[in-house]
């Protein structure tokens, strides 16, 4: 039994990183079986989730843990890819992760509001009592490695609008079609649901947010996938502990 380990729900999404949304996303696109638990950063093995055991090995990083899995159990959604299609899907992948995706960290720890709204839910995953100040410390390192990245020495309004350039090449890309690469879902989808889904979610409004939100494919995709490989799925109740 593979277990996949990470952090809380919220906001009516299976996970608060994208990360792990995408890994989860994937694992139930593929149809390979999956218990949840908690994440202990400590026992991670990159030092950060998700990660999983798998018969006592454990593996760190969303695209390495797919990556293996592909290997041992063969390449469930992407066998029909042409070569065009599977590099298509790798360079809208790595658009989304590490472009999108400083966009999205500063909406959530570059601004104040997103900040407020973040604070509450990444809370369960520290220790109470000390938990507040450690929390801070975290925002301070974040802001700072964002900066080293590149991402947060732009203004709040150019952060916003390479964001949203981001986000009109995937409603471009996804156009009519049901999923990014055609009519059949591939391993790319997972990733760009699980963004996605992190900018139209997140309770703080934001001018990312919203462009998201006015993209009509890209709403109905989420919902497509939802209604996919969620179906089952429910959200925990507001403010449920991390189990």
């Amino acid at each position: 039994m593979l277990t996949l380990h990470q952090g809380p729900a919220a906001w009516g999404t299976p996970n608060i990183s994208p990360f792990c949304v995408k890994l989860e996303t994937w694992l139930r696109m593929a149809g390979l079986p999956y218990q949840v638990r908690p994440s202990e950063m400590r026992g991670a093995p990159k030092g950060k989730m998700p990660y999983v055991d798998i018969d006592g090995s454990k593996i760190g990083d969303s695209q390495l843990i797919i990556e293996h899995l592909q290997r041992v159990h063969g390449d469930r959604l992407d066998a029909h890819l042409t070569p065009e299609a599977r590099a298509r899907g790798h360079a809208i992948r790595r658009m989304v992760e590490e472009g999108t995706y400083w966009a999205l960290v500063y909406a959530r720890w570059g601004e104040d509001e997103g900040f407020a709204a973040y604070r509450p839910t990444f809370l369960k995953l520290l220790p109470p009592v000390i938990g507040g100040p450690i929390f801070n410390l975290i925002r301070r390192d974040v802001l700072k490695t964002g900066r080293a990245q590149g991402t947060f020495r732009h203004s709040r309004e150019e952060i916003h609008e390479i964001g949203k350039a981001d986000v009109s090449a995937l409603a471009t890309l996804l156009g009519d079609q049901p999923f990014m690469l055609g009519p059949e879902p591939s391993s790319v989808d997972a990733t760009v649901y699980a963004f996605v889904l992190g900018l139209l979610r997140f309770p703080a409004d934001s001018p990312l947010k919203r462009h998201a939100a006015a993209q009509p494919n890209l709403v109905a995709y989420c919902e497509r996938m939802r209604q996919r490989y969620y179906a089952d799925w429910t959200p925990p109740p507001e403010g449920a502990p991390v189990t």
